[in-house]
């Protein structure tokens, strides 16, 4: 704890790191502020009746945690972030099949910066979408009962605030990756998560206080969501090194190469993207039943219902399905072993070449099954606890899922990026190691 104190100590002696933090914090207190700022023509007290009553294990409900609760609420930041993922996995699936996207990848810094302005084109136009989408669901469904008046000028007014709800949170994601600390867009998705835990922790201990559960219990609900925590770090720290060698060559009268280096293999290179690709198509049975209210579609709603151990079968099978599918578009063993053989690399005791990407392939299946397997109990953990233990749904979210996963990903990438700046000026990190205990600070 006393290092804890003092690592924050250290933040404070390095002016950039400190003006870097704060900037960052007031640009997400921007878009919490946001998400309490609700639309006008709608009447706010009516609405958080109606809030009351939504539920929280459905499609609306998983996407309402996304974006802190400005869904439910109605607030101009209702649609998030999402349009903006959802353009960036559209223009990443693209780049297989659509050999000018394929080109623009391999220009380098030029190329990137390209697809980065279609993708913020594709973010307009898919949020325009979503926002009359959302306006329609708004005025028909549970909460249409706040909207006091639902004419031309209440969607023509909505749509626009939707939408420039949205790419304001781009524009202030992209700020906070150059200016300050993280990467913004994953920092946004982090706080509004973060933002439902004070009340799914509300929740939980109520049922304690009413006697509905003994506090004996909630201790162990508690320790698991400690253990389930650590196994995701170990998971997502994880990594399978591959040993490459250089071999020397002159140059004039410099040598280069000569040195060996690693290649790391993540046990989950696909990160949380299956699951979200899962859980994607999960929700789209509840979401033609709701819309078309036939027998044959409430037979594949219950199927498929949330709280289901047929849900949580299929989600499973689903997720270590796009595991290795995501697997292999991010990662490509050939182009890999292309790379090494031209600067004169090799693994030992393999044949570079052809023999090195198959090499390569075959250790990234190896680690990507296990890999693939934690993924899929992680991501149907929730539903277990909600019918074994009666876990709250929205504090069953903490326990896996795509919620976990960002949280834990984007707090160890911030706090990664905080110990390369404490590092450079020769101070010890929140990661420290004994091998940073001999630095001596400025």
């Amino acid at each position: 704890m006393a290092n804890f104190f003092q690592t924050i100590g250290n933040i404070g002696k390095i002016e950039e790191l400190k003006k870097k933090i704060f900037y960052t914090i007031g640009m997400l207190l921007i878009v919490r502020i946001g998400a309490y700022i609700t639309l006008p023509g709608i009447d706010v007290e009516i609405l958080q009746q109606a809030i009351a009553n939504n539920e929280s294990n459905s499609l609306f409900g998983f996407f309402n945690t996304f974006v802190g609760g400005a869904f439910f609420n109605a607030a101009i930041f209702a649609l998030g972030i999402m349009p903006y993922i959802t353009a960036s996995i559209i223009f990443q699936l693209a780049g297989i099949v659509i050999p000018e996207i394929q080109k623009m990848q391999k220009e380098g810094e030029d190329g990137r910066r390209k697809i980065n302005q279609y993708t913020r084109y594709a973010a307009v136009g898919i949020s325009m979408l979503q926002a009359i989408g959302f306006t329609i669901n708004l005025v028909n469904g549970p909460n249409g009962v706040a909207v006091m008046d639902s004419g031309f000028l209440f969607y023509a007014s909505s749509v626009m605030l939707l939408t420039s709800g949205t790419i304001l949170l781009m524009w202030i994601g992209e700020q906070i990756t150059e200016k300050g600390i993280g990467n913004g867009i994953s920092l946004i998705i982090f706080i509004g998560i973060i933002a439902q835990l004070p009340t799914a922790l509300i929740n939980e201990f109520n049922l304690v206080f009413e006697g509905i559960r003994h506090w004996m219990l909630e201790i162990v609900i508690f320790g698991l969501l400690a253990l389930i925590i650590a196994a995701v770090i170990l998971i997502t720290q994880g990594a399978r090194k591959i040993p490459v060698q250089y071999a020397k060559r002159q140059v004039g009268r410099k040598v280069y190469g000569g040195t060996t280096q690693h290649i790391p293999l993540r046990v989950n290179t696909a990160g949380v993207m299956p699951i979200i690709f899962a859980q994607a198509l999960m929700f789209i049975p509840q979401t033609l039943h709701s819309i078309l209210q036939l027998e044959a579609t409430e037979w594949l709603a219950s199927l498929f219902d949330y709280n289901s151990y047929s849900y949580a079968l299929i989600f499973a099978l689903l997720v270590i399905l796009f595991t290795f599918f995501y697997t292999a578009i991010v990662f490509n063993p050939k182009e890999i072993a292309d790379n090494m053989k031209r600067n004169g690399g090799f693994i030992p005791g393999v044949r570079p070449g052809k023999p090195t990407a198959q090499y390569i392939e075959s250790v990234l299946t190896r680690i990507t099954l296990p890999g693939s397997v934690f993924l899929a109990i992680i991501a149907i953990l929730p539903v277990f606890l909600t019918n074994i233990f009666g876990v709250t749904g929205t504090f069953s979210q903490f326990f896996g899922g795509t919620s976990l996963l960002i949280i834990v990903g984007v707090a160890l990438d911030t706090l990664q990026q905080i110990e390369s700046h404490l590092i450079m000026r020769h101070y010890d990190g929140f990661m420290k190691t004994g091998k940073m205990r001999g630095r001596v600070s400025q």
